[in-house]
């Protein structure tokens, strides 16, 4: 640990998130692990109709064999499971809205009261949260005392986090768009959250914004949460930014004294991504990252071949899946009533 101050890492995961953890969440843990006091690796078992829920039953006992090998290397790591009963549910709203009732999943079914679960579950004040699927580069020993430091000379930021994509030379970002923050190394202002990854000045929270407001999604997502079974409330990360925004408050994502640290998202899942995962860990690790990937958060072609993953996505929109699931319903019904 060499931060003067303690610090969780916290992980996101579930059961759907077997195919990409197995490698990535020991990358994780080698990038950040040995910076932190407490690992935690929060476990949802909560399951929601739709993409999120892939393979839930089959990856149960392989994501549970994964976190319980993560933990016996690391003595401080811990698993907890999402707790949905009423008390604890109760104690995370009063932490994050104010007593609101906190649905289980947003509009699309992906994860919502689990984050909160997992930033109240934490022991420290300081809390490095990940989603399961970010590599970081760059391997910095030092990022996360020096994010706290910020954190502390800058009471108008909120959080902070490694530096958007391997970097270019000249630091610029080319797939976003922030304002340059004054800092001794590259580093840009943002004034939205991503629930990616952010490490957390929780204090500041309770004493700043206090509580969130839970807002549901657009008429679009309301009909896609009604249609497929899901909550309609809007994403974590929507609702963290609005209440951000309403308190003049900022994230920040610098790269840090050298070698610095560095995020990397992957878009989409594909077979190819999956078979390819080792050896872009090894290259995101190494810094063997060409020049076409500097500068970009998402992985990009020149690392992965994107190209089957887009066809696929535009094959299977949502409301291309529900339309085939009624004309499946359809047909049963006519096959019974035909007989």
């Amino acid at each position: 640990m060499t931060s003067n101050y303690s610090v969780t890492l916290q992980i996101n995961l579930a059961p759907s998130d077997w195919l990409h953890a197995k490698y990535i969440l020991p990358h994780q843990l080698r990038q950040f692990g040995q910076q932190v006091d407490e690992i935690l690796l929060t476990l949802d078992l909560h399951r929601s109709p739709g993409r999120f829920s892939e393979g839930w039953q089959e990856r149960l006992p392989k994501i549970k064999h994964l976190i319980h090998q993560c933990c016996d290397q690391y003595p401080y790591a811990q698993l907890k499971e999402v707790d949905y009963s009423p008390q604890v549910v109760t104690e995370v709203s009063n932490m994050f809205f104010g007593g609101r009732s906190i649905p289980p999943k947003d509009f699309r079914g992906g994860p919502f009261y689990s984050y909160f679960f997992g930033l109240y579950s934490a022991k420290n004040n300081y809390i490095l949260h990940l989603d399961s699927d970010l590599m970081f580069g760059g391997g910095s020993t030092t990022w996360i005392g020096e994010a706290i430091d910020l954190l502390n000379e800058k009471p108008d930021v909120l959080l902070c986090g490694p530096f958007p994509g391997p970097p270019t030379v000249n630091g610029h970002l080319r797939s976003q768009v922030a304002e340059l923050e004054p800092h001794y190394s590259q580093a840009f202002r943002f004034s939205s959250l991503s629930s990616r990854y952010f490490l957390l000045d929780r204090n500041r929270f309770t004493s700043v914004v206090k509580k969130l407001p839970l807002k549901y999604a657009s008429i679009r997502g309301i009909i896609k949460a009604l249609l497929e079974g899901n909550y309609p409330y809007n994403l974590p990360e929507e609702i963290f930014t609005e209440a951000m925004q309403n308190n003049s408050l900022h994230r920040v994502e610098f790269l840090g004294k050298s070698p610095g640290m560095w995020s990397l998202h992957p878009p989409y899942r594909s077979k190819n991504f999956y078979d390819s995962l080792p050896e872009l860990i090894q290259k995101v690790e190494l810094e063997d990252i060409p020049e076409a990937q500097r500068g970009f958060h998402d992985v990009n072609d020149s690392l992965v071949d994107w190209s089957s993953s887009r066809a696929e996505l535009i094959q299977n929109r949502w409301w291309k899946r529900l339309g085939k699931q009624w004309q499946q319903k359809l047909l049963n019904y006519r096959t019974k009533t035909s007989v």
